[in-house]
């Protein structure tokens, strides 16, 4: 049992909780049970697993499932599973994956999918995916200003979606606004002086949502490209929605209008 936190796996595991880490070694964190037993689920490559006895104890078949795919396996002290995880009160279990094969892009054409610019909170990235996923969309594409898509906060607020959901990270999002326009998928921009409320758009044909940063919102060159132009009505005084939510507003609509079409 690994006791030491001066342990070279315990220091390589720590520095995964700031990006620079992630990415020099090409790794993230998967902290908790339900991500462990979603990661399996999805059979998306580990690398570490260390979990405490009693969790071990607890878990004994989702250990078994995580050490037959993870490179290395280690049950370690309380003390060592508090330093590895980013959370203040960790559940037992701490591990790691590759961050290559990096994810699985969504494919076009799409039916309703997403485009994230800027996104700055790891809350409503995770959220967005989870909701994402609930309504069975196609995915989103997160451009490469944003906050990383394994970010540990990110993986937790997705409530195991992460592994369900394609996603893909891109370095030009107008180039692929002008792809999704070019196979007749409709553009969506979400801006508070939208001419249209969010029901007031057809949402059976296929369709790509702009959502921007959470304070400057879309940068002008995607709201230009976009077919519509849309809003979530407010009552004076109220500035604005979280980002998460209007996404899952314009998400659940889609889905309304098309279950009502059959």
């Amino acid at each position: 049992m690994l006791t030491s936190t001066h342990n070279p796996l315990v220091k390589q595991i720590r520095k995964l909780h700031s990006a620079k880490g992630r990415h020099q070694q090409q790794l993230f964190l998967l902290e908790g049970t339900h991500l462990l037993e979603e990661a399996c689920a999805a059979d998306y490559p580990l690398v570490t697993v260390c979990c405490t006895p009693q969790w071990q104890q607890e878990h004994q078949q989702l250990w078994l499932d995580a050490t037959q795919r993870c490179q290395r396996a280690e049950v370690v002290s309380e003390s060592v599973l508090k330093a590895i995880a980013t959370t203040v009160q960790p559940v037992g279990v701490v591990a790691t994956a590759n961050r290559l094969p990096l994810y699985q892009s969504p494919s076009l054409p799409v039916s309703i999918a997403l485009a994230l610019e800027t996104l700055q909170d790891p809350g409503n990235l995770g959220t967005i995916i989870r909701t994402a996923a609930a309504v069975g969309a196609d995915g989103l594409w997160l451009s490469v200003d944003s906050v990383d898509l394994d970010n540990p906060k990110v993986l937790r607020a997705s409530a195991g979606q992460w592994f369900r959901l394609p996603m893909a990270v891109s370095g030009n999002l107008l180039d692929l606004v002008c792809q999704c326009q070019n196979q007749g998928i409709q553009i969506v921009a979400t801006l508070p002086q939208g001419s249209l409320s969010y029901w007031e758009i057809d949402w059976h044909c296929p369709t790509l949502i702009l959502l921007g940063n959470e304070a400057a919102g879309l940068s002008p060159k995607l709201v230009l490209r976009a077919d519509k132009q849309v809003k979530i009505p407010l009552m004076p005084g109220v500035e604005s929605l979280n980002v998460a939510i209007t996404a899952a507003l314009m998400l659940y609509e889609a889905q309304r209008q098309r279950r009502e079409r059959g």
